[in-house]
């Protein structure tokens, strides 16, 4: 059975980009997910491999409360933030992602106001192919310089890649930037 338009769900929204004026590298997500948004933190879901990568980049491995991890972050000059601002998605999973209800975040202004971010990094496929199909065609010349690669995914649904590999492949958001 169908659900009614009025049964159909409100919009998810994600949060604030958590960055320093000094960013030098972003790290984008798609949208978060339903325990992310419950929690109000980004990758909050104990399963997704985030944070826990994180901590084993940097060294930091004791860094269990949210405000510790996203200092972790940003004092190595590294901003997060996801690619949409909202849309609908039934669960959590990207692929769930209605793209007809998809609305970008404001990268033009963003990139303005973290004027030396010069690398992004997606957080899976997905995130860099939604930027790419709403993102990047908007951006101006301005922002030409931008590096961008894409890392596995530190999803649980992204369970096909062993930890170990993923881990290496991160390992590059620690790079010193040219």
């Amino acid at each position: 059975m169908r659900a009614s338009p009025r049964a159909r769900q409100r919009a998810d929204q994600c949060f604030a980009p958590l960055a320093r004026r000094h960013s030098h590298s972003l790290i984008l997500g798609s949208l978060p997910g339903r325990r992310s948004l419950q929690l109000q933190q980004y990758y909050a879901h104990p399963r997704n491999s985030f944070w826990r990568i994180i901590s084993r980049v940097f060294g930091d491995e004791d860094k269990p409360a949210y405000r510790q991890r996203i200092r972790m972050l940003t004092s190595r000059h590294i901003a997060l933030w996801d690619v949409l601002a909202m849309a609908e998605r039934p669960g959590s999973l990207d692929s769930s992602i209605v793209h007809a209800s998809a609305r970008a975040n404001d990268f033009d202004a963003f990139f303005r106001a973290h004027p030396r971010i010069r690398r992004v990094f997606f957080n899976g496929h997905k995130a860099e192919e939604l930027y790419r199909r709403f993102v990047l065609p908007a951006l101006g010349p301005a922002h030409a310089g931008i590096s961008y690669a894409t890392l596995p995914s530190t999803s649980a649904a992204h369970a096909g890649m062993p930890f170990s590999r993923k881990l290496v492949r991160w390992r590059q958001i620690a790079e010193r930037q040219p």
